[in-house]
C-alpha cells in the first residue's frame, strides 16, 4: 500500500543552525539513497519550510515503523527535531475510477 508521508521538522531554540542542519544534511543523504534503492517512491522538500514529504510503499505497519527509524535523525537520537509525521493511505485512483461506475 502506499502512504504519503508528511514529516515537520523544528529546530530547538537551544540548537545552532550548524547543528540542526547538520543532522538534516545526514537525513538527506540516507533519504537519497533510499530513494535510488527504491526503499522510497518519490521525495520532496516543501519549499520555504521545514518539511518534507516523501510516498511510501509498506505492506504493514511495522514496516513504516522500520522506515522511520531506521532513518539516521532517529538512529542518531535526533527524533524530537521530528516535530509531527502524518501518513495518508494513497489508492490507484484507476480503481477509485471503476468504483465510480457503480456510485454513479
Amino acid at each position: 500500500m502506499l502512504f504519503l508521508l508528511h514529516a515537520k521538522l523544528a529546530k530547538p531554540a537551544t540548537m545552532s543552525d550548524k547543528e540542526f542542519f547538520g543532522v538534516w544534511q545526514k537525513e538527506t543523504e540516507a533519504a537519497s539513497a533510499a530513494l535510488k534503492a527504491g526503499l522510497l517512491n518519490a521525495l520532496y522538500k516543501v519549499a520555504g519550510k521545514t518539511e518534507v514529504v516523501a510516498i511510501i510503499e509498506a505492506k504493514t505497519a511495522d514496516d513504516i515503523d522500520a522506515i522511520l527509524h531506521g532513518m539516521p535523525i532517529w538512529k542518531l537520537g535526533f527524533s524530537h527535531l521530528v516535530h509531527e509525521v502524518n501518513l495518508t493511505p494513497l489508492r490507484e485512483y484507476a480503481s477509485w475510477t471503476e468504483e465510480l461506475k457503480n456510485r454513479a
